[in-house]
């Protein structure tokens, strides 16, 4: 501290002493020294102490300073943190798990069925000739024997004539012969007439009898032929078709003679079902088992059927079997050639569950489910038995208390964590 007080004495006597010698050079060149434009002297004073607003402002400062690096690094802590826990909540995957059904009742399954008419026929005219009239056109309903159109047929009128007029040669011919033979045989009696004779007369007489009954038979089979001139409903039923008008030629023919149908007619207030029931579920289809019938035309009704027969064999090609379901339509709300589906009850199963279909796993080492351990995944092997659509028959390797994954990611791993976000949804 002296040697400090001497440093400052001595500066203040340099200063000084410039100041005198600066005046006395202004004084010898003319100038007073008051007009000099030096500034006045700076004096320290080395015992002078400091004020604590100064400290106190830079200790403030710095605690400030402190301060602020502190909250940036426990927020960036605390923003890292945040990330590592959100970055492993979302590493665990979440998934909704259900519990498999342990025998279900009233399962069943819905198959395609093709709906015909319980009679389909059509009509072909047996004579030859002209349409002189129809009566029935399509989507009437006839009664059977109602008459639904008539032909002309002049030529097969001629040939009955013909026929009649042949039979009367016939009857004519027969009634001598029959005279001649009886005469033959009186004579022969009396040995007027050789035995030869009489036994020719007698022939002439059996041959002439065959005759006639061959020209009544062509006259009746004529007149049948005649009477096809009018076409008759068969059976009670609807018009489906009717391929001809007034004038059309006629030709006598049936099925393998081209266009030669004249109506298509259909018993429609019984429906006959033809239904492929799978090889899996053919026990399931007894004869007299009343069933369920839909359609997608008619959603809001449900017909009932009877099964009334099956072919007793399964078709090589599909393999299936072909059954018939008969439906009751009187009010003829179901059509021939309609898309229906049969609803065929399958018997309950008591040592099997039932599993969502969207709960399987198809992987390269068989069918898997993912059941939920401990919050682990356990790819589980299944066999399934029925498939009901919707959901699948589970015959083996599943508990009624497992947690199963609906909805599983096909990149669902063994052992992988997994949270359960909800449960038995389906």
């Amino acid at each position: 501290m002296e040697h400090n007080a001497e440093s400052y004495a001595g500066m203040s006597d340099t200063r000084e002493g410039g100041v005198l010698a600066g005046t006395a050079m202004s004084a010898q060149a003319g100038h007073p020294a008051h007009e000099s434009q030096t500034a006045p002297p700076i004096a320290l004073d080395p015992d002078r102490k400091l004020g604590r607003g100064p400290i106190v402002a830079a200790v403030l400062l710095f605690l400030a300073i402190v301060a602020s690096v502190a909250t940036g690094i426990r927020s960036r802590v605390h923003a890292e943190e945040t990330l590592r826990k959100n970055t492993r909540e979302d590493a665990v995957l979440s998934v909704a798990v259900t519990a498999p059904s342990h025998g279900a009742d009233a399962l069943e399954i819905t198959l395609p069925a093709n709906t015909q008419a319980f009679i389909d026929t059509p009509i072909y005219a047996r004579t030859s000739g002209y349409l002189r009239r129809w009566y029935a056109d399509i989507g009437q309903h006839v009664k059977a024997g109602q008459v639904l159109a008539e032909i002309e047929t002049p030529e097969l009128d001629q040939q009955v004539q013909q026929a009649q007029s042949d039979l009367a040669t016939a009857q004519a011919n027969l009634q001598i012969a029959q005279i001649t033979a009886e005469r033959w045989k009186r004579l022969l009696a009396k040995n007027a007439v050789s035995k030869q004779e009489a036994d020719q007369a007698t022939s002439d007489y059996s041959a002439r009898l065959s005759a006639l009954s061959s020209a009544e038979a062509n006259v009746r089979r004529l007149q049948q032929l005649q009477g096809f001139e009018k076409i008759d409903a068969p059976f009670d039923g609807v018009v489906t078709a009717r391929n001809v008008d007034i004038g059309s030629l006629i030709q006598a023919g049936d099925s393998e003679s081209p266009r030669a149908e004249l109506f298509h007619m259909a018993a429609t207030d019984k429906l006959r079902l033809f239904v492929p029931v799978p090889e899996v579920y053919a026990n399931t289809a007894r004869n007299g088992d009343r069933i369920v019938v839909t359609s997608d035309a008619a959603p809001e009704e449900k017909f009932m059927g009877t099964i009334v027969r099956n072919s007793d064999s399964i078709d090589m090609a599909s393999r299936t079997l072909n059954v018939e379901v008969d439906v009751v339509n009187a009010e003829h709300k179901l059509l021939p050639g309609q898309y229906a589906f049969v609803h065929l009850p399958l018997p309950p199963s008591t040592a099997s569950m039932t599993l969502p279909s969207n709960a399987l796993l198809f992987r390269a080492e068989g069918l898997r489910v993912g059941v939920v351990r401990d919050g682990r995944v356990a790819l589980t092997p299944v066999k399934i038995g029925h498939d009901y659509g919707a959901t699948v028959e589970i015959t083996a390797g599943l508990a009624p208390q497992d947690q199963v994954i609906l909805n599983p990611s096909d990149s669902l791993a063994e052992g992988q964590r997994v949270r359960v976000e909800k449960g038995d949804a389906q």
